[in-house]
């Protein structure tokens, strides 16, 4: 009888407070297993990444400016390596801990609900990725804007954990930035926010925008605040365009359906 009980509060998503500890903590351990897992693979690769992300310090030691990067202390390189190894872990298993914190949340929505949210989670990852692209593209324009405030007799030494703190930090946030329109898409298609008010905010959107550009490039370069703003603000318009789609074939389920029981505003105001 109890194995019948618990199997009723299953299937109608029912679950005590120790079962959401006991799932929590299942998430957790997957989570962590998958970073592990990514931080191996991060040690290996970190190499290669830290090659790419010194990149526009090297084109400045190319252009004639004595540029380079040092490390502050003895275990500076060690942790530099460790940092680069954690942000690969991180990015590389996005797919598996953004699904177990989507997995922990989805006993408590609709069918539909777990279908928007695993389309989010599909374009949430390349869009991160891409932002993340975005960001490096970049980074040597603010780079190199950065250098030329400097005197051209003194050198550029630039400290190996704060560069690399800046570079990440501009990955992660234009990433983070590329995402935001599909989270409005998500907002949309569960009912929470109509595809006319997305789009009526759109001078709202822009300014957020530009200045969202500006703060995630810390320097007076407008190429760079154009080239992170312009893909956003594409990303913003296509999700409102797909937010009101959306709402028009909801719109007319629900008139079709409103038609079937007789229901509409000229009977009430017959009968009124």
């Amino acid at each position: 009888m109890a194995t019948e009980a618990r199997k009723k509060r299953n299937t109608e998503g029912r679950m005590s407070l120790g079962a959401h500890l006991v799932e929590l903590r299942k998430r957790l351990f997957i989570s962590a297993v998958a970073i592990v897992v990514g931080l191996v693979v991060g040690w290996f690769l970190s190499a290669w990444v830290w090659d790419i992300l010194r990149v526009p310090i090297e084109q400045l030691d190319e252009q004639g400016r004595q540029a380079t990067i040092a490390y502050g202390d003895i275990t500076g390189a060690f942790n530099t390596k460790m940092q680069i190894a954690l942000f690969v872990a991180v990015i590389v298993a996005s797919p598996v801990w953004l699904y177990q914190i989507w997995a922990f949340v989805a006993p408590g929505l609709t069918r539909r609900e777990k279908l928007y949210g695993v389309a989010f989670l599909g374009a949430a990852v390349p869009l991160f990725l891409g932002g993340a692209f975005a960001g490096w593209i970049v980074l040597p324009n603010i780079v190199r804007l950065m250098a030329s405030f400097q005197p051209e007799k003194d050198a550029f030494f630039l400290d190996a954990r704060n560069y690399l703190d800046f570079a990440t930090k501009l990955l992660l946030v234009v990433g983070v930035g590329f995402v935001l329109p599909v989270f409005l898409v998500m907002l949309n298609f569960i009912g929470v926010v109509r595809g006319a008010s997305i789009l009526k905010s759109w001078r709202i959107a822009l300014l957020v925008i530009i200045l969202f550009a500006g703060i995630a490039t810390p320097a007076a370069d407008l190429l760079s605040m154009f080239l992170l703003a312009a893909p956003i603000v594409v990303l913003y318009f296509a999700a409102a365009g797909i937010a009101i789609l959306h709402d028009r074939r909801v719109d007319k389920r629900r008139a079709a359906e409103f038609a079937n029981y007789d229901l509409s505003t000229t009977d009430d105001k017959d009968a009124a």
